[in-house]
Formats: structure tokens, C-alpha cells, sequence
């Protein structure tokens, strides 16, 4: 059966990583979107101006399928792909960690680069409050005022979520449902005649 459930963390969490003089500070942020992504870097680099670096990762979609990382001006391989490898081995998505270098003089090299990006990562990470959230799908029907009856009974037996709703003669009902219930759902809605049913984005 297809998986509809994701973890991801609740509210921004902060870790903390030191070597050599260097400090390395990670923040973690829950995001669902791309460009809500961008607007926390932005914001961030804008806050820790005063950082020689602003390397990040995030990741979205239930399965993980969907990434980017950066190094920022790190050693290729140094940053960006360590944050995202510590996003993946604690399960999580819909997230970002940024995490913004203070040089302290001293070159770590490239294995105590990785080193460190990955236990500033992993700081953050493990101090998380983790939720697991479920997929939903959201759907708008249209239908006859007469058919009310039948509509609702399917509404209870799905135990669908209703947002809204206008009931006239021509009735119109917005709802959510688990990603795994979708299909049952809207097959069971296509049997009753008159009724129109469209997937919302």
C-alpha cells in the first residue's frame, strides 16, 4: 500500500558545532516549498551576515526524491552533501538546515570539514521535536440539492474533512482525505449521478 505519512520537525531547532577556533552554527527549519526555502536562507544570511559561509540543504516529498545542497564556497563535497546525508539518516523531509561558519584562522581540512557541517547537522537534528504528518488530498464537489443525503453519508463513512461548504440548490463541498483513501473516495463519489468532483491542488 502506498505510504502517506512523513516526519518532519515541528518548529526551528539550533546545533552547534566547534573546531579550531572555527564555530559552526546549524539551523533547522521545517519548509514545504521551495521558495519558502529561499525566503529562510535569505533571511538567514541576512541575520548571520558576519558568517564566511552560508552552506545548506533541504529536502521535500514524502520519499526524499526532492533535494538540493550547497557548499557555499566550501571544498566541494565538504557541506552541503554532508547536511543533506544527516537530513536523510534521521528520516525527515519538508525541511531545511542551513548552517553558518565563523572562520577561526585555522583550515580544518576536507575530512574535518565534513566533520563538522555533519555534527552541527546532527546537533540540531537530534534536539528536533519530530511529528509525523499525513498526506492529504483535496478535493471540491459539486451536486444537486437532492442528493444531499447520499453525500453526507459517504462524508461520515470516509470520515473526510470537511473546509467548506455551501448548501442551495446547487450544493458545493470542500474536503481532505488521506492520500491512501484518494481513489476509494472518489470512485465512490463518481457513482452518484449529477455529481461533479474535482481534485484541488
Amino acid at each position: 500500500m502506498q505510504e502517506d505519512t512523513y516526519r518532519t520537525i515541528a518548529r526551528q531547532s539550533k546545533g552547534l558545532f566547534k573546531d579550531k577556533g572555527s564555530k559552526f552554527i546549524a539551523l533547522a527549519h521545517p519548509v514545504d516549498n521551495e521558495t519558502k526555502a529561499k525566503d529562510i536562507l535569505n533571511d538567514l544570511k541576512k541575520q548571520y551576515y558576519d558568517a564566511r559561509h552560508h552552506c545548506y540543504a533541504w529536502v521535500f516529498q514524502a520519499d526524499q526524491s526532492d533535494f538540493r545542497f550547497n557548499d557555499d564556497g566550501e571544498p566541494s563535497g565538504t557541506a552541503g552533501r554532508p547536511i543533506h546525508g544527516q537530513i536523510i539518516s534521521h528520516g525527515l523531509t519538508n525541511i531545511i538546515v542551513v548552517v553558518v561558519r565563523y572562520f577561526g584562522g585555522t583550515k580544518l581540512g576536507v575530512r574535518g570539514l565534513i566533520n563538522a557541517y555533519r555534527g552541527a547537522t546532527r546537533d540540531a537534528l537530534d534536539q528536533a521535536s519530530v511529528v509525523t504528518k499525513t498526506i492529504k488530498n483535496r478535493y471540491e464537489i459539486r451536486f444537486p440539492y437532492e442528493d444531499m443525503n447520499e453525500v453526507m453519508r459517504l462524508v461520515k463513512e470516509f470520515e473526510l474533512q470537511q473546509e467548506s461548504h455551501r448548501f442551495d440548490l446547487s450544493c458545493q463541498l470542500v474536503f481532505s482525505v488521506r492520500q491512501k483513501q484518494a481513489n476509494t473516495v472518489e470512485e465512490a463519489f463518481g457513482g452518484i449521478n449529477g455529481l461533479k468532483i474535482v481534485r484541488l491542488k
